[in-house]
C-alpha cells in the first residue's frame, strides 16, 4: 500500500474533530431566534455546539476498546463516514431536539475518529517525529477552524442551516483513509513481574497513574475553559456593538489561527521547556488572555486576548496529547488514547453548563476574570511540578569533611 500521503490525510482526520463544533458557532444567535418557541431555547442553542461533547465522552472508552482489539483503521473508516451523515443532518432537521439527536451521532463519530487518530500517531511516530506529528495535529486543526469558523460565519449570515453543509467534506476525505492508511504492527507493553510470557497486560502499570490522573483533570479543566469562547463570545459581543456574525467568526477565527501557529512552533518549545515547562507556558497565556478578555474594551482588545489565548491553546493541547501517548504502553494506546478523548470532550460539554449560571449571576466579564484565574493555578501546579521535578534529578552532594 502506497501511504506517501499517510500524514497529510491523518491530519485532515483531525481537523473533522474541530469542525464538530467549530462550524456552528456563529450561526448560534440565528438557532435561537428560529427555535425561540422551544422551552430552555437559549440552553438548547449553546448545546447544540457542546452536545456532541457529551456523547464523545461517553463513547471514547468504547472507542478505545475497539482499536486495541479490532484494529484502529476500521474504527476510523465507518466513524468518518457516520460523521458525514449526522454533521449534514441539521440541513433537515426541522426541530432543535432532533438537531440534538443528530449531534449525538456526530459526537459517537468523533469519538471513534479522535481516539484512533490519536493512537494511529502513537503507533506511526516516536519520539521527537511524534512531538513533530503533534504540533503539526495542533497547525492543522487550528488553520481548519479558522477556514470553518469564516465559511461557518459567511454561511450563516446567509441561512442558519447552510454552515450543516461543511460537514460534506467527511466523504470526500473517507477515501483518502481507505488507501493511505494502514493497520500498524502494535507490539505489547512490556509485562509486570509475574505476567504470563506472551500475555498482554490489561491495565496500564500503576507507576503511570498519578501522572495519567492529574493530565486527565487538566484535560477536562482546559477545555471547559476554552470552550467559553465559542458559545459565549457570541452572545457577549453585541454589548460591545458587534452583531455580524461574520466578525464573531473572525474574532474565534483569529484565536484558532495562533493557536495553528503555536503547533508549528511547539516542536522547538517543547525540547527547551520540557514536559510540564510546556503546561506552564501554555497555562499561563491563556489566563492571560481570558483577564484581558474581561477587559477588552472593543473589537481589536478582544481581538488580542483572543490570541494571546489561542498562542496558550497551540502549547497546551499538543502537549497533553504528546504526553499522553508517552505515558500509554503500546498495546494500550488505544484505551489511553479514548481516555484523553473522554476527558477532552467532558471539558467541552460541561462548559456552557458550568459557565451559563456564572453569567447570569456575575456577568461576561467576572466569568471570564474568573476563569483566568482557574488557569493561572494551573500554570502554578505546573511550575511547582517543573521545579519539584528538577530538584530530583539534581545530585546529592557530599558532606564537608
Amino acid at each position: 500500500m502506497n501511504m506517501r500521503w499517510r500524514t497529510p490525510t491523518l491530519l485532515s482526520a483531525s481537523a473533522l474533530t474541530i469542525m464538530a463544533a467549530a462550524t456552528l458557532s456563529p450561526a448560534l444567535p440565528a438557532i435561537e431566534s428560529h427555535f425561540a418557541g422551544t422551552p430552555q431555547s437559549a440552553l438548547l442553542t449553546r448545546l447544540v455546539v457542546t452536545f456532541p461533547a457529551l456523547w464523545i465522552a461517553l463513547c471514547a472508552p468504547l472507542a478505545g476498546m475497539i482499536a486495541d482489539r479490532f484494529g484502529r483503521r476500521p474504527l476510523l473508516l465507518v466513524s468518518v463516514l457516520l460523521y458525514g451523515v449526522a454533521g449534514m443532518s441539521g440541513l433537515m432537521l426541522d426541530s432543535l431536539h432532533a438537531i440534538l439527536a443528530g449531534r449525538a451521532l456526530l459526537g459517537v463519530a468523533v469519538a471513534g475518529i479522535m481516539t484512533a487518530v490519536t493512537a494511529l500517531a502513537g503507533d506511526y511516530y516516536v519520539g521527537a517525529a511524534r512531538e513533530r506529528f503533534m504540533g503539526l495535529q495542533a497547525a492543522f486543526t487550528g488553520f481548519g477552524g479558522l477556514l470553518f469558523l469564516a465559511a461557518g460565519g459567511v454561511l450563516a449570515e446567509w441561512h442558519w442551516r447552510a454552515p450543516f453543509a461543511v460537514y460534506a467534506l467527511a466523504f470526500l476525505l473517507w477515501p483518502a483513509v481507505l488507501w493511505q492508511l494502514a493497520e500498524p504492527d502494535r507490539p505489547a507493553s512490556t509485562p509486570s513481574p509475574g505476567t504470563p510470557p506472551g500475555a498482554v497486560p490489561s491495565r496500564v502499570p500503576p507507576g503511570t497513574w498519578s501522572a495519567l490522573s492529574l493530565l486527565l483533570a487538566a484535560a477536562v479543566l482546559n477545555s471547559a475553559a476554552f470552550y467559553l469562547v465559542p458559545t459565549q463570545l457570541p452572545f457577549h459581543l453585541p454589548s460591545l456593538g458587534i452583531d455580524a456574525p461574520s466578525r464573531t467568526g473572525l474574532a474565534i477565527g483569529t484565536m484558532t489561527l495562533v493557536s495553528a501557529l503555536a503547533g508549528l512552533a511547539y516542536t522547538r518549545l517543547r525540547p527547551r521547556l520540557g514536559m510540564t515547562g510546556s503546561f506552564t507556558f501554555g497555562f499561563g497565556l491563556m489566563a492571560a488572555g481570558f483577564v484581558l478578555l474581561s477587559r477588552a474594551p472593543d473589537f481589536a482588545a478582544l481581538t488580542g486576548a483572543l490570541a494571546t489565548l489561542g498562542f496558550g491553546l497551540g502549547t497546551v493541547m499538543p502537549n497533553l496529547m504528546g504526553t499522553a501517548m508517552h505515558l500509554a504502553p503500546p498495546a494500550l494506546r488505544g484505551r489511553v488514547a479514548g481516555m484523553l478523548t473522554t476527558a477532552i470532550f467532558l471539558g467541552h460539554f460541561l462548559s456552557p453548563l458550568l459557565s451559563q449560571p456564572m453569567i447570569a449571576g456575575i456577568g461576561f466579564d467576572a466569568t471570564f476574570s474568573a476563569v483566568g484565574g482557574l488557569l493561572g493555578v494551573m500554570a502554578l501546579t505546573a511550575l511547582a511540578l517543573t521545579i519539584a521535578g528538577r530538584r530530583r534529578v539534581q545530585p546529592v552532594a557530599e558532606p564537608l569533611r
